[in-house]
This record gives C-alpha cells, sequence and structure tokens, in this order.
C-alpha cells in the first residue's frame, strides 16, 4: 500500500508579511494513521525539500497526540524535509493520493500545474483522492474525464467560509474553499464551525477542518481496504 502526501511549497500569507504554509496536525495526524496501518508514505511538495510549517500550527494551543508524537519522530523528521519535487512523481507508482491543508495550498497548489495533472490521473485510475481543510483547494482546476470540474455534482466538504472568518483571513486568501466548491458545482456539507465533518464521495475523500484530519485517513483507508 502505497501513499502519496503532497504539501505546500508556499510560505507567504498574501502581502501581510505574515508566514503560512502546511498545518503541522493536519500532516502529523494522517501520517501516522497511514503509518499505523502499514502503508508506505512519500511526500512531495512542488519545490521538493523542506515543506514550511505555519508557524502558527507549532504553538502550545496547537499540538495534539500526533504532532507530539511528530516532534519526537527523527525518521518523519527526515522525511519531511527531504519531499519529492511534484515533476518527479507518477500516479502509477501510488495507490491512492492525500492532501493535508494549511493556508499554504491556496495559493500555490491549487494553480500548480503538475499537482492538477497528478489529481486527474489518479481520477482516471480510479484511485482515492483525500483533501482536509484548505486542502480541497487543489481541486480548483481539476476536471473530470468529461472536461467538467471534478467536484460537479459531488458531495464535498473544505475549510467553510465561517471558520475562515473566524480566523479574520477572508480578505486575505485568494479564494474562499466553501465558494470555490460551490462554484465548482460541488454539493457542499458543513459541521458546525472546528467540529469533524469527513465526507466521501466514490473515490473522492474531503475533510472540513484540522478535527478532521484522522479521519479523513481513516476513510481513505477504507477505500484503499475496499478496492
Amino acid at each position: 500500500m502505497n501513499i502519496l502526501m503532497v504539501l505546500t511549497s508556499h510560505d507567504k500569507m498574501g502581502d501581510t508579511g505574515h508566514k503560512t504554509g502546511f498545518w503541522l496536525e493536519e500532516f502529523a495526524a494522517p501520517y501516522y494513521v497511514f503509518r499505523d496501518a502499514g502503508a508506505d508514505i512519500t511526500l512531495a511538495s512542488p519545490k521538493g525539500g523542506q515543506p514550511p510549517v505555519d508557524p502558527n500550527s507549532t504553538v502550545p494551543d496547537a499540538q495534539t497526540a500526533a504532532t507530539e508524537r511528530f516532534n519526537q519522530d527523527s525518521k518523519a523528521k527526515q522525511a519531511l524535509a527531504n519531499t519529492i519535487p511534484l515533476s518527479q512523481v507518477s500516479a502509477g507508482d501510488f495507490d491512492a493520493i492525500f492532501y493535508p491543508g494549511g493556508h499554504g495550498p491556496l495559493w500555490d497548489l491549487a494553480e500548480d500545474s503538475d499537482s492538477i495533472n497528478l489529481i486527474m490521473a489518479f481520477a482516471e485510475q480510479k484511485k482515492p483522492i483525500g483533501a482536509v481543510c484548505h486542502a480541497p483547494a487543489v481541486l480548483r482546476h481539476v476536471t473530470g474525464t468529461d472536461g467538467a470540474p471534478l467536484v460537479k455534482g459531488k458531495t464535498v466538504t473544505g475549510f467553510s467560509n465561517s471558520e475562515e472568518a473566524a480566523v479574520q483571513l477572508t480578505d486575505i486568501v485568494p479564494f474562499l474553499v466553501e465558494d470555490m466548491l460551490k462554484g465548482n458545482g460541488g454539493r457542499y456539507e458543513r459541521a458546525n464551525d472546528w467540529e469533524c465533518h469527513v465526507v466521501v464521495d466514490g473515490l473522492l475523500v474531503t475533510g472540513q477542518n484540522p478535527a478532521s484530519s484522522d479521519a479523513s485517513a481513516a476513510a481513505l483507508l477504507k477505500l484503499l481496504a475496499s478496492a
């Protein structure tokens, strides 16, 4: 069981001067769900090497059992520091793909042609695709074999407009995940702010927020087990 995890290489929060990147919990929790299930995990990013961690995800209040485990895991840290450039990755080498969130993907992965083509290849090969929190942003320009948006007609979730408003970044981000999913014809679902909510439609798994990280990964594994 080979799973590809794709992280952002983008570290700037628009022109605010603040840093962003991937959200540590949204990487660490799925990483260990996959690893504890015996999966071989490959990490990739647009630029390769060490992807930027959102500094807000490393503060004490944002820590979980998974992030604490990661902080003590030299093997995982080494893997993260040496992600493969997306241009060198082939969908044929993996059984599933998973995107952790953080605000970074809104800027780079949503527009990255290698990422877009990779997701389309996974869809064509009928392999599970997972994304949590802001990471459903990567589906923005992805189309299916019919040329329509991949999410059109599918039930999906992702970071909600009200959650974005709560972190006061509505006017900073290049687009809102909820609005994009709806605009592309997705049937957007959500739970209350910050509650775990995962949606599975066919081979597409989406999670609403950081609280959905573990469950999103578990849902992806369930799809793999039933394949």
